[in-house]
């Protein structure tokens, strides 16, 4: 497999660099799993596979800031309910089938699905991160996940102290897996289900691992009514109280934050990923991200999963997120520039990977995807950004590669037989019904 590329003479070239351009009929050269040149005036044409972009756009890969991709294999399993009824289908369905061998299935259709639809990156919050990161990895997404916390042993059976060993044990398992860089993350669920003693144990090991840490915050009103009830503080609140934000933390969600949970945040450098889709599907309400990102919060965009907003389609993110905010703010105040950054390069913030990819710059990992511009649905292009937002759909994504390596190949993976993963996950699964 080459792992030399020239996308040569591409019809645009969506940069999301620092000034946000937009080339035209440019050349990308990737090699040793880097973007190496843009518009290369020498080239070494041994192992090089020349790619004709001159009906192509190509751009960073879409990064999924907020997801739990094993529960693919409960799509339209828990529907017409809120989130407190969702939980209650789900948890069950949960309980029993997903063992790790389960997990890992779950994770290799959710990256299958993700990598097809264009989105390279994704942090995963689910049971068994050993499997479904294993899992994930094969199939070549970079996948961003870490050891959960609960309270209680919930469905993967761990006690408090076995997810505290596992939490230590977690960077020397990362080396041993290998695959895309990825940073250590540590993801306590929530201020709901994990006491606040172990929300502070939570903030030390990560202090000591240096690690990052998830997990969900202000998600509906009623999660902010319990902690008030039971603490008189805020979510956030919380976090701040148990040095959970020592360390750079990402908040799922994040729909009902009040001003000083604002403050808060943007002192300590949280950020948030938004996802409107299972915002709006499990009536939780509409995170005002316009005000979040103008007040300094870095703002990421999620799906969450596919029992709540039924698919990984970042596509579909990106157009919700842009007509919440015409909804909210009026059209005129729709930036599309930065919501496209939200989705890739702010993202990669949320995760501390902005160094690494998220943008198209020479030195950076070559975390790239292809539109096919030659659908009816996609001519003319008066507009890049509004071509984007608006018209493309993950079934225009044509080629992806992750750190350097090509995984989607005419709308194919690579690393994955599809038909053989789909009758795999239909056997596993008939068990429900």
């Amino acid at each position: 497999m080459s792992t030399r590329y020239l996308i040569s003479n591409a019809r645009y070239l969506v940069t999301v660099n620092e000034n946000n351009e937009i080339l035209e009929n440019t050349s990308l050269l990737i090699e040793d799993g880097k973007i190496s040149a843009i518009n290369p005036l020498k080239l070494d044409l041994s192992g090089l596979e020349v790619i004709d972009g001159s009906q192509l756009l190509v751009m960073p890969g879409l990064v999924n800031s907020h997801t739990h991709l094993a529960m693919t294999l409960l799509r339209g399993w828990a529907e017409g309910v809120d989130l407190q009824g969702f939980l209650e289908k789900v948890w069950v369905a949960e309980a029993a089938i997903m063992d790790p061998a389960t997990c890992a299935l779950g994770a290799e259709l959710g990256a299958a699905e993700a990598l097809l639809s264009g989105t390279t990156t994704t942090l995963d919050m689910y049971f068994h991160p050993e499997s479904t990161h294993a899992a994930a990895a094969k199939v070549g997404l970079r996948h961003v996940t870490g050891p959960i916390f609960f309270d209680k042993p919930s469905i993967d059976g761990l006690t408090w102290d076995e997810r505290v060993t596992a939490a230590h044990r977690w960077p020397q398992f990362l080396e041993e897996v290998g695959g895309p860089f990825i940073p250590t993350f540590l993801m306590p669920h929530s201020v709901y289900t994990d006491s606040l003693e172990h929300l502070h144990e939570v903030s030390s090991i990560a202090s000591e691992l240096s690690a990052r840490i998830h997990l969900h915050v202000s998600e509906t009103e009623a999660e902010n009514a319990l902690a008030l009830e039971l603490y008189g503080r805020t979510p956030t609140e919380l976090c701040l109280d148990t040095g959970i934000l020592n360390s750079p933390t990402t908040f799922g969600h994040a729909v009902h934050l009040s001003q000083s949970d604002i403050d808060i945040a943007v002192t300590k450098g949280a950020s948030v990923s938004h996802c409107p889709g299972s915002n709006l599907k499990l009536s939780s309400g509409i995170a005002d991200i316009t005000n979040y990102m103008k007040q300094g919060i870095v703002v990421g965009l999620g799906t969450d999963s596919c029992s709540s907003s039924n698919d990984l389609n970042m596509w579909a993110v990106m157009r919700l997120s842009a007509n919440l905010v015409s909804l909210k703010h009026g059209a005129q105040n729709v930036d599309l520039a930065h919501l496209l950054r939200c989705a890739t390069v702010e993202g990669a913030k949320a995760l501390g990977l902005e160094d690494r990819i998220g943008s198209i710059e020479v030195g950076k990992e070559a975390d790239l995807i292809t539109i096919d511009l030659r659908a009816l649905h996609l001519t003319p292009v008066h507009n890049v950004l509004a071509l984007l937002f608006y018209a493309v759909d993950k079934s225009d994504v044509k080629d992806v590669w992750v750190n350097g390596r090509r995984v989607v190949k005419n709308r194919e993976l690579i690393n994955v037989k599809s038909d053989e993963l789909r009758a795999r996950v239909n056997e596993r699964v008939h068990t429900l019904h």
